[in-house]
């Protein structure tokens, strides 16, 4: 199927590609569907453009948070797992959603900690968890000397 998209154009997408979002993505509610794209070169992407098939002008930047030094140990709800279809572990891909932030008049980029996107890869159905509180821990390494 051929989909309009304002960052890459006309291009064409394998309905198998599509993940579904059944209830969209925190202020895009009406956007469901998406497709992931990357650099054809990279094998490896460091982050991924999430573009709506929904709505052509919607496309995010979302990354591994490993590529920022980040893990989750997410808990999914009853009712995440069954949206879902209950994913296997390796079958979870867990994403952050990257936005351009302004402060002192210097743009910057940052992720968004507390809505990561859950992937079901094998079924290709995704929701974003909102966590209303984090639990962190910080771990320093490489200290010179002692404290």
């Amino acid at each position: 199927m051929k989909v309009e998209t304002y960052l890459f154009g006309t291009v064409e997408i394998s309905p198998e590609k599509i993940i579904h979002f059944p209830n969209g993505l925190v202020g895009f509610e009406q956007n469901k569907r998406f497709m992931l794209a990357h650099e054809e070169s990279n094998d490896h992407p460091a982050s991924y453009t999430l573009q709506s098939l929904d709505d052509p002008n919607l496309a995010l930047q979302i990354v591994d948070p490993a590529t920022l030094g980040f893990s989750y140990e997410l808990a999914l709800s009853d009712a995440e797992n069954a949206l879902l279809q209950s994913p296997a572990p390796e079958d979870v891909a867990v994403m952050q959603v990257l936005f351009r932030q302004e402060e002192d008049g210097k743009a910057s980029i940052a992720s968004n900690l507390r809505a990561p996107l859950v992937i079901n890869t094998a079924a290709r159905l995704g929701l974003q968890k909102i966590m209303e509180s984090m639990n962190s821990s910080i771990v320093l390494s490489n200290l010179v000397s002692s404290v």
